[in-house]
């Protein structure tokens, strides 16, 4: 990432009431937290220097974690089968609002059966399963924003 732009981000987050930033690009990811008397900055990326804005720490991936949390927790890795969201849009768990949900944990799913709705330009789509099993986990609230290849549903 370019140097003058993180400068920048940093500098909007000191500016602003935005606590926390965090952006992904192709050459890596940038997060900045603001705490009460500086921004942390952590980055992922290639680049082994990032500039230090009045005010702020550098915080390298390898050496600290962010101010809001001691410990980093282990990030839960789901087994079984993941159904992953085909496009960019809205999950809904059920057909209308107050509808029962097309699965919840723990049902038995067939495949071809509908999982959810994903609402993209105003057009439902309905998810189907891809394979038969039970239901294990679902990763996405009712409403959320799905990105394309997004985890959704786990099915052991």
């Amino acid at each position: 990432m370019d140097l003058r732009k993180l400068k920048t981000l940093i500098d909007l987050v000191s500016d602003s009431n935005v606590t926390e930033l965090e952006i992904t690009e192709a050459e890596g990811k940038v997060r900045i937290v603001k705490g009460p008397t500086q921004a942390n900055v952590s980055m992922t990326s290639n680049a082994h220097h990032a500039p230090a804005a009045e005010g702020a720490a550098v915080v390298h991936p390898s050496t600290a974690l962010t101010a809001t949390s001691p410990e980093a927790p282990a990030p839960d890795v789901p087994t079984g089968h993941t159904v992953k969201s085909p496009m960019v849009g809205t999950f809904y768990r059920s057909a209308t609002p107050g509808a029962a949900a097309f699965v919840k944990v723990g049902d038995v799913v067939k495949e071809g059966q509908t999982l959810c709705i994903i609402e993209a330009m105003k057009i439902l789509n309905e998810i189907e399963s891809d394979k038969s099993g039970t239901v294990t986990q679902i990763l996405c609230e009712n409403g959320q924003a799905v990105e394309y290849g997004q985890a959704m549903i786990i099915i052991d």
